[in-house]
């Protein structure tokens, strides 16, 4: 198999990344959602004007997984205000790994993880942390199998639907020098 490579995402892409965010969520997340709570994220979470306001966000960097011309997986991480809790200075939030189905079990998702550990380390992060839904088993073993660990709940709306999700949080280093 070719080399996973990983590449920025700039608004040119803006119809990909809607394309792949859309693809991946739908696929991870309709077995437990109602198709009208779902409907209504995919329209309001993955529409053009908010992902182009994202992608201009400099508190917020995309990244596609690629093999040759085919775009696996994406990555979303924030910094900053841009993070949807936390919002402290030292931290990274990871708020997105989506992989398609059809590459799973390819270590793409561990290619996009160690990217977000790299922004993480040359922003001098303290820490990264992300939310992960609390019925998506598969997703928080690979975090744990990367180091790491829960501290935390929160509730997520998906449409109509509130869902928690387990923050989960890996420390870089003690401070942020």
């Amino acid at each position: 198999m070719e080399k996973i490579e990983i590449r920025r995402v700039t608004t040119d892409d803006l119809l990909l990344l809607q394309d792949i965010g859309r693809r991946t969520f739908l696929h991870t997340f309709s077995s437990g959602n109602t198709e009208q709570s779902m409907l209504k994220y995919l329209d309001e979470g993955f529409s053009a004007k908010k992902l182009h306001a994202e992608l201009q966000n400099k508190e917020s960097q995309f990244y596609f997984a690629m093999l040759g011309e085919d775009v696996l997986g994406y990555l979303k991480l924030n910094t900053g205000r841009a993070q949807t809790e936390l919002k402290q200075d030292g931290g990274l939030e990871i708020e997105r790994i989506y992989v398609l189905e059809a590459y799973h079990g390819m270590k793409v998702g561990q290619a996009l993880y160690e990217k977000a550990i790299e922004v993480a380390k040359t922003l001098r992060s303290a820490y990264v942390w992300l939310g992960v839904w609390e019925e998506n088993p598969r997703a928080i073993r690979f975090y744990e199998k990367n180091g790491f660990v829960a501290f935390d709940k929160h509730l997520f709306k998906l449409g109509d639907e509130e869902q928690t999700d387990i923050m989960m949080k890996k420390v870089l280093h003690p401070a942020n020098p």
